[in-house]
């Protein structure tokens, strides 16, 4: 009974985001409406949100995949006694080790929530996964090459990012620790579905029966599935947004708000937000606003963006409740704005 509640919420939520995506487009093309055909087709605004919205997709695909294949692989062959073992009891040698995995498991932000959401539901604690979820993205070789790539002039940037992201992950971690319930995932139809595909795999069996190694690469390709378009329908509806948002919204427009020290940095943390950009390419976009922008405002940039960025928002909302999304959301706001401003101060002059 309970199950069959949750899958009639979990497809009421699917409808509200196939709604959600059909009336944005009925939108963008009654504006594209007033138009000729011909001038249609040639339209530059559209061609550009064409080309925003693919990039977006294909960029962030890979690590999708790569995000529900590792969340398959840790559903099917790690056990709940593992992970338990691995994760220290004491809160801040747990985060330390969050941080570890995020340099072993180099995954951009968009593979990290269904990857975490196995985690959890294999025993990871909450504070620990939330500190994975706010540095994984940013604290791995390939993000640390691609930074010192784009700013080799200025190294102290690279080692700001890298220090802060640590920094607002660690006290991000302790309070969630210390104030926030552990219990914070939806508990929607895919879990129980996953638990589904196990009992047809062991019918037949004993209990002490262990799985063939093909039984279980079937199950990890079910669940890999599963878990995609679980995701997947998220990127797509994150993705429209952000291609509306950077046609439509010009980032020099953007730009010339951005007077004062404090102002720049909250500029730059929204930019952040709104492009959405993989933290293996957005040192190279900060780069292009070097002459516009203080140090500590690009820094912003890059430690905000993967952190907290509007289809990483949308996915997470899949996931977590409400509640404890816009928790992380404004204490990731808040740490990142207060160290940036005492970068600016202290070092980044």
């Amino acid at each position: 009974m309970q199950e069959t509640v949750m899958r009639n919420k979990s497809s009421k939520w699917n409808s509200y985001i196939v709604l959600g995506l059909s009336l944005v487009t009925m939108l963008i093309l009654y504006f594209f409406s007033t138009q000729e055909p011909g001038a249609l087709l040639q339209n530059a605004k559209l061609q550009l949100f064409k080309m925003m919205f693919v990039s977006i997709i294909i960029e962030a695909m890979p690590f999708i995949l790569i995000g529900v294949i590792i969340s398959a692989l840790l559903e099917v062959f790690v056990s709940e006694g593992t992970i338990k073992r691995m994760i220290p009891r004491n809160p801040v040698l747990g985060i330390i080790t969050a941080s570890v995995i995020g340099i072993i498991f180099p995954i951009c932000e968009c593979g990290m929530v269904p990857a975490v959401r196995r985690l959890i539901q294999k025993g990871m604690p909450l504070y620990v996964a939330t500190t994975f979820i706010a540095v994984g993205p940013i604290l791995n070789p390939i993000v640390f090459w691609s930074t010192f790539t784009a700013f080799r002039n200025r190294p102290e940037l690279v080692f700001s990012r890298m220090g802060l992201a640590f920094l607002v992950a660690l006290v991000l971690g302790l309070i969630v620790y210390r104030f926030v319930h552990p219990d914070q995932l939806r508990h929607n139809s895919s879990s129980s579905h996953g638990g589904h595909v196990h009992h047809v795999h062991s019918e037949g069996k004993t209990s002490a029966a262990r799985p063939s190694f093909r039984q279980r690469m079937m199950e990890v390709m079910h669940h890999s599935i599963s878990e995609f378009f679980d995701m997947g329908k998220y990127l797509m509806f994150g993705a429209l947004l952000v291609s509306l948002l950077q046609t439509f919204v010009p980032k020099e427009s953007l730009a010339a708000l951005g007077h004062g020290q404090g102002s720049a940095n909250l500029l730059m943390m929204g930019l952040g937000f709104v492009l959405s950009l993989c933290s293996t390419s957005d040192a190279f976009v900060a780069q292009s606003f070097t002459t516009s922008f203080s140090g500590g405002a690009l820094v912003a940039f890059m430690v905000l963006g993967p952190m907290l960025n509007l289809k990483g928002v949308l996915m997470m909302t899949a996931v977590f409740k409400s509640r404890f999304v816009v928790v992380y959301s404004v204490m990731v706001i808040i740490f990142v704005y207060a160290g940036t401003w005492l970068l600016e101060k202290l070092l980044l002059q």
